[in-house]
């Protein structure tokens, strides 16, 4: 028979490290995502660290319309990357710990100026290198600005329509170049 005592939630919640939101409801994640909530639970960075570092990957790739769950991606590759590694972790925490505790809840422009601050430095390239990587990378980015995917898979991008460029003028024959029409 167990003697420990049950953990408080609040004190359970920040030892783990979870980060969560919800999609917005009609939104474009939200009809690919499995539920409107989401969270992720981090392996060793806590749920803070989990915030500002979302809010370092949302300073470097800004785009409002897309949901932190995105963003979220991010911050569990570097986790995954910190849990494994332990310069990474040391990087992270020690770079997160440079930005200041209330990094996440400064307004974007403060929030570019620290960033400008650290771009040199290890932390800031590997965040940089993590959110492009990542982010640019997964379905939830590519729902939200459109992107197919790769044509290959598909017959190409020719036979997809992406051939139609019925928004640009046509082009006299005459003036198309040597060698065409005759020219």
């Amino acid at each position: 028979m167990s003697t420990m005592s049950p953990i408080p939630r609040r004190a359970f919640l920040a030892a783990s490290g979870i980060v969560s939101g919800l999609l917005a409801a009609g939104g474009p994640l939200s009809l690919i995502a499995p539920g409107r909530a989401w969270a992720l639970e981090m392996k060793v960075l806590s749920s803070s660290q989990g915030a500002a570092l979302m809010s370092v990957a949302r300073t470097i790739a800004p785009h409002d319309g897309l949901e932190d769950a995105a963003y979220a991606l991010v911050v569990k590759a570097v986790d995954a990357a910190a849990a494994a590694d332990a310069h990474v972790r040391e990087v992270v925490t020690s770079g997160l710990a440079g930005l200041g505790a209330n990094f996440a809840s400064q307004t974007a422009t403060a929030r570019v100026a620290a960033l400008k601050n650290v771009e040199h430095s290890e932390f800031f390239q590997l965040s940089r290198a993590s959110t492009l990587a990542n982010l640019y990378s997964s379905e939830l980015a590519y729902a939200h600005f459109g992107y197919e995917g790769e044509a290959f898979s598909k017959g190409g991008y020719l036979t997809r329509g992406f051939n139609d460029l019925h928004w640009l003028p046509e082009v006299p024959l005459q003036d198309s170049g040597p060698g065409v029409g005759g020219g």
